[in-house]
Parts: C-alpha cells; sequence; structure tokens
C-alpha cells in the first residue's frame, strides 16, 4: 500500500496572472501528482471562502501565501501516512481540520489543492488514467469513446469576462451531441476562427477576454447573438442541428433594487418581464441553454421558468447552486432548474463534489463541468467530467492554453478508449 510521504504547496499564477495555489504530493513509493486551483470573477454568494493574503503590497491583495502555508504548515502533518485512495477518509480529515461551514479557517483553495492532488495520486497509485479510476471508485458507469462530454463553447466573453459593453456574461456554440467529441471539436474551432474573420470583416474589435472568446464592441445581448448566427449560417454547419446556441446571463451581476438592467431594453425591468425576454429569445433562436437567468436567491422566477420552457432547454444553476448539495436539494423539490454546473473549487472537495454530481443523476439532472475563468493550463477536469459521466463541459473558447490544455486531453481521452475497443 502506497502511503504519502511529502506534501508541498506554492504560490504560482493562473491564467489572468493572479496568484494561485499548486500542491505537489509524493508517496513513499515515488508517485506524484500535482494540483493547481482556479479562481472565479463571477462567484456565488455560497461559494466555500477563497483565502487571499489582503496584502496591497503584494499582488494587489490576492497573493495566497496564507493558503499555502495553510498547506505546508498544518494541513501536511495530517496526511503523512495516509493511503491516498482513500479520498473519503482524506477529505474528512480536511473538513475536520478546517472545522467551518465555508472552509474560511484554512480556504477551500488550500482544501482543494491536497484534495484533488490526493485524488491523482489514488489514480497514479492504482495505475489507471484519472477519468477511468473516477468511474470505478465512485461506480459510475464506464466511459466509452462515443458518450464523451458534448462541449460548451464561449465564443463571445460578456459581463465580468469581457470588455464590459455587454450584459450577458457568456454566448455559446453547442454541438450536437449525436457528434462524436473530435467533430465537436471541430465545430468548435471552425465557428471561432470564423468569427475572428467575420469582426474583422466587419471592423469590429476582435481581442479576446478572459475564457478565450472574444470581446467585440457591441450594442446589445442580442447583437451578439446575431452575429453567432450570421457566423453559423456562413459555415457548413446548419443551427439547431449541427450547433445550438446558449446564453450564460449571470443575472445576479444584473440585479439591483429587485430589477434587471440591460441594453437591449430602455426600462429596468423586473424578474417576470426578464422571463418573457428570456422565453420570446428562446422563440427566435431556440437555445438549447440559459444558465443563471436570475438572481441568485430569486427561486420563483427560476421555478416558473423552468416550468414553461424546461421541456424545450437547459436552465442552468450556477451561482443558484454552486456545487452545494443542500442547494440542490431545494432546487429539485421546487423544480427550479434542470441542469446543474458541477465546479470543485466551488466546494472544496472532491469527494462533495462528487456527492452532489449523484444527486443530480439520481433526479435527471444534466450535469455541465465547469472551469473558471481564472484557470491553470492543467487537465484534471477534461478527466473527471468523463469519469463522473458528465453530459457537457464547458471550458471556454477553443483558444488560449489554459482551456486547450482541456479540450486536448478530452481529444487523446477519445482515441486511448477507441484504442480500448478497436
Amino acid at each position: 500500500m502506497s502511503k504519502i510521504k511529502s506534501v508541498y504547496a506554492r504560490e504560482i499564477l493562473d491564467s489572468r496572472g493572479n496568484p494561485t495555489i499548486e500542491t505537489t504530493i509524493w508517496t513513499d513509493d515515488k508517485h506524484g501528482s500535482v494540483a493547481s486551483i482556479p479562481s472565479g470573477a463571477s462567484t456565488g454568494r455560497l461559494e466555500s471562502f477563497e483565502l487571499r493574503d489582503g496584502d496591497p503590497d503584494r499582488f494587489d491583495g490576492k497573493g495566497v501565501l496564507k493558503a499555502v502555508a495553510n498547506v505546508n504548515q498544518i494541513i501536511a502533518k495530517y496526511l503523512i501516512g495516509q493511503d491516498p485512495t482513500r479520498q473519503n477518509n482524506i477529505d474528512q480529515i480536511l473538513l475536520n481540520i478546517d472545522g467551518t461551514e465555508n472552509k474560511s479557517r484554512l480556504g477551500a483553495n488550500a482544501i482543494l489543492s491536497v484534495s484533488q492532488a490526493c485524488f491523482e495520486l489514488g489514480a497514479a497509485c492504482s495505475g489507471m488514467p484519472t477519468f477511468q479510476y473516477t468511474a470505478e471508485k465512485y461506480g459510475l458507469n464506464k466511459p466509452t469513446a462515443l458518450d464523451l462530454p458534448t462541449p460548451i463553447f464561449n465564443l463571445i466573453n460578456g459581463g465580468k469576462h469581457g470588455a464590459g459593453n455587454l450584459d450577458f456574461q457568456e454566448f455559446h456554440v453547442i454541438p450536437s451531441s449525436q457528434k462524436k467529441f473530435s467533430d465537436a471539436l471541430e465545430i468548435g474551432g471552425t465557428l471561432y476562427h470564423n468569427l475572428k474573420n467575420l469582426l474583422i470583416e466587419k471592423k469590429g474589435i476582435h481581442s479576446v477576454g478572459d475564457e478565450g472568446g472574444f470581446a467585440p464592441n457591441l450594442f446589445s445581448n442580442t447583437d451578439a447573438i446575431e452575429l453567432l448566427v450570421e457566423t453559423i449560417e456562413a459555415s457548413p454547419y446548419k443551427l439547431n442541428q449541427d450547433v445550438y446556441l446558449g446564453l450564460d446571463i449571470a443575472a445576479t451581476s444584473l440585479f439591483k433594487n429587485g430589477k434587471y438592467k440591460i441594453s437591449d431594453l430602455k426600462d429596468n425591468i423586473s424578474g417576470q418581464q426578464f422571463r418573457d425576454f428570456i422565453i420570446n429569445l428562446n422563440k427566435k433562436y431556440g437555445l438549447l441553454s440559459v444558465e443563471d437567468p436570475f438572481d441568485q436567491d430569486s427561486w420563483s422566477d427560476w421555478t416558473d421558468l423552468t416550468n414553461q420552457i424546461g421541456k424545450q432547454m437547459m436552465i442552468v444553476g450556477d451561482d443558484l447552486l454552486v456545487t452545494n448539495k443542500k442547494r440542490l436539494e431545494e432546487s429539485i423539490q421546487k423544480n427550479a432548474c434542470n441542469a446543474i454546473i458541477i465546479k470543485p473549487n466551488q466546494v472544496g472537495t472532491i469527494s462533495e463534489t462528487v456527492s452532489v454530481v449523484k444527486l443530480a443523476k439520481k433526479n435527471n439532472i444534466t450535469i455541465v463541468v465547469s472551469h473558471r475563468s481564472g484557470d491553470t493550463d492543467e487537465d484534471f477536469l477534461a478527466d473527471f467530467a468523463v469519469g463522473i459521466g458528465a453530459d457537457f463541459v464547458k471550458f471556454g473558447a477553443p483558444g488560449r492554453g489554459e482551456r486547450v490544455a482541456k479540450y486536448n486531453r478530452l481529444l487523446f481521452i477519445q482515441e486511448y478508449l477507441t484504442s480500448l475497443n478497436g
């Protein structure tokens, strides 16, 4: 049996140039793993606590030396000698050391860096790829090359991820789930470059946002949707047959004093008026998904929208649910949404993340495994998504290295699984 011999954390930079934490763990029989933790710009109120130093003289207060010290000086001594394949046990140790509901003592970033590194170390010690280890460890369906998650490509970045002129945070193109992953990636790549060429042709800004998509100088959210429609229509692909549209509205950031403000409409609008606006968008464009269409505490609006058009499209909870089991249970009871964003750093441990996934699966909730806008170049999420049998993955545009690394890993997994059946 392998036993943990050393645990060491350090401060590195994420894709936005902000500090984050990376943890390396070794066993006594020379197995090793490294895990680095992402960070979100748009965060839900109930996400687990991300520990930052707050020192204005270092990285504008965003340093993570406190989280690093918590791993090296507190957590490490509890894990020496532990079996890395006993994930639930390790995660419980981490939760016991922290002792807070939102992981505010040690920091969810410190805790997840250790939880994830242990998980990947367990896979290495078991002699399995991480995706296979995930499925076998938690009794989930065996992955095959034909049922890999469908990618959701964020081709236009707005909100906190863009230039500030678009209210909605993400504008998606989503290949048909009938297509194998490599073909879906080709669709995303083709449309990505076609969109850039179209922006150049229109003399529009084609700079890139946090998640690799373009951040053009448009006047309204509808303009961005129309730009994607034009891009698809000029391609070999058919809208609502080969490829679909989706939105991440991130509506909590648009909500103030009980009203929503968007550039498409002159007046501030109520939740019911915003619901009607979304329903009309769906009628016009045949949207496949809409994420965070309302404020994270506007339960009745969520339920109303899901009851009205939930059978036609995915109503996706991110800020609403924050990969939190209690929030998901409440959502299921209220029929507030039919899909969930899964982000391990929202909850802080792999075991807790898997428990949310299992609850979602049990209740036929569609699972979307997602990156964060401040990410790193590691590809763990690709393996994790395949292992848990996610329906979709949201890794950003097919551009920028920290996004592409995850898509390329899915390509490798497809080829690997194909070769096993060859």
